[in-house]
Parts: C-alpha cells; sequence; structure tokens
C-alpha cells in the first residue's frame, strides 16, 4: 500500500537579512523526507525540467520525474521566522492525466493522493477529477492555488499575490484533507460547504487547529534554536498524514506533527533526524 505524493520541485532563493542562499524546495520536497522515515511505502512524482535534481531527494529511486519544459523558481525574503515574501516565474508547466496514467496503473494498492500545487497550472480540474476517481482519500495543500502573479519584479519574476479564484471551490471539495495557514484561511468562504472531512489550520508558532468532527486546537512545540522555516507547513503536513493514515486521532496526528515541525526548524532544509 503506497501514498502517491504529487507536485513540483523548486529552485529556491532564500534571504534572511544578509544571507543569501540557493536551495531545492517545494512541497513534495519537504514531505518526502518525513515520509522517508514515518511511512516508508511512498512514491513522488515531480514535474520540472531538470531531471537530476532527484539527487537532492532522500531516496532518488522512489522519484518519478515528469519532464517539463520549465522549473518552478522562487525567491522566499523572510522578514522573521513567520512572515515571508515572496516572488516566482509562475512556470506554466501542467501535470495532465496522460502524465500520470502509466506510472499510477503499475502501483498495486494506493493508499492515498498528497496533491502539492505551487501554483494554479500545476493541477488542472480534469487532473483532479481523474485522481479523485480513484476513490482514495485525497490531501490537499491549497497554497498554490492560490498563488497568482502580482507584480513584475524582473524580466523573469512577478511578486506573489494570494486570491482565491472561480475554479477554486471545485479543485478543493470533496476531499479528505485540506492544508493551509490562517492567511489562507481568511480567503475562504465561511458560507460553502466543501465537503472536506478535515481541515488543518497552521499558524505557525501560534500552534494550528483541525476543523473535523469538531474544531480541535494544538499548541505549536517550542523550539529555541531556529535555522530555517522554509518547508515547515509541508513537514507538518507529512507528519500529520503519516499518522492519520494509519488511524491515529485527530488530536495525536496534530502534536505529532507539530513536534516535528518544531524538529525541522532546526535544521537548514528538509527535516533530517
Amino acid at each position: 500500500m503506497t501514498i502517491v505524493v504529487i507536485g513540483p520541485i523548486t529552485q529556491d532563493l532564500i534571504i534572511r537579512g544578509d544571507e543569501r542562499k540557493f536551495k531545492i524546495g517545494g512541497a513534495s520536497f519537504f514531505q518526502s523526507f518525513v515520509f522517508e522515515k514515518y511511512y516508508p511505502d511512498y512514491i513522488t512524482i515531480i514535474n520540472c525540467k531538470e531531471s537530476d535534481l532527484i539527487n537532492e531527494f532522500p531516496n532518488p529511486k522512489k522519484v518519478k520525474v515528469l519532464k517539463k519544459d520549465n522549473t518552478h523558481y522562487f525567491i522566499n525574503n523572510y522578514l522573521n521566522s513567520d512572515v515571508r515574501l515572496q516572488s516566482s516565474n509562475f512556470a506554466n508547466i501542467p501535470i495532465t492525466v496522460n502524465d500520470l496514467d502509466n506510472i499510477l496503473s503499475e502501483i498495486n494498492v494506493i493508499d492515498a493522493f498528497i496533491l502539492n500545487p505551487l501554483n494554479g497550472f500545476d493541477f488542472p480540474i480534469k487532473t483532479i477529477d481523474y485522481l479523485k476517481s480513484f476513490d482514495i482519500p485525497v490531501f490537499l495543500s491549497i497554497q498554490g492555488f492560490l498563488r497568482y502573479p502580482l507584480e513584475k519584479v524582473n524580466e523573469d519574476y512577478y511578486s506573489v499575490g494570494l486570491k482565491s479564484t472561480k475554479d477554486l471551490i471545485y479543485k478543493i471539495s470533496d476531499i479528505e484533507g485540506l492544508f493551509l495557514d490562517e492567511n489562507e484561511a481568511s480567503l475562504l468562504s465561511e458560507n460553502h460547504d466543501f465537503n472536506i472531512k478535515e481541515i488543518v489550520i497552521t499558524n505557525g508558532s501560534k500552534g494550528s487547529r483541525v476543523i473535523a468532527d469538531r474544531e480541535y486546537k494544538v499548541n505549536s512545540v517550542k523550539c529555541d534554536n531556529i535555522v530555517d522555516s522554509t518547508g515547515c507547513g509541508d513537514t507538518f503536513m507529512a507528519a500529520y498524514i503519516s499518522k492519520k493514515l494509519k488511524n491515529e486521532s485527530v488530536i495525536n496526528s496534530a502534536n505529532f506533527a507539530s513536534k516535528i515541525a518544531s524538529e525541522k526548524l532546526k535544521y537548514s532544509g528538509p527535516f533530517r533526524k
């Protein structure tokens, strides 16, 4: 039984004050390090131009590359551990049904899909419909579907804004779990029934909450030595799912995710332990 993680990786420039570092990023990248330890029966499907980027993953043998004509690029400028300014090239490299069909047909039993869009191009509605048709849990990180180009920064990059789009409701409805932060949650209509079993909302050092059969409040785990917060939400998401798919309760899964996310803060790059 296998988790299938789907979504692009990025080449990132991380800025903190006067410090600048180039790194590999993307939710699917950060999550693979958590699953490698806590749910090792997984594969990751990425869309990018440079196939050799799989060598940055914890287990390149578990990575399938959908070769595209571009790669996502981001600049993350951190004002503090919870606040960042982003810009991106907004790569238009959609993951299609044809991209996935042959790969998924070779997997005997799939436990769940985890979808990690980085912008609105990554998962067309036809692809989402196809994945929902498997009738297994679909977990989704919403952030990419909210991103839009705000202002042109230079020839290749645009500053990143967040807004809800007309097709967003359809893309995120009828899934197992939706993951987002408090800022992103404020963009969703409170009057719409998305038919989502669990909505997991993170808020950095202020903790998180899970809306399921009721609302659960979850404290963050204090970290006294914050080195790198990039990918912390992605790490939380993977840790939470790794427990929920083993039939752990909402609160146990969320507390575990908070612990792993706190551990990740101590490292430059992805979670390692």
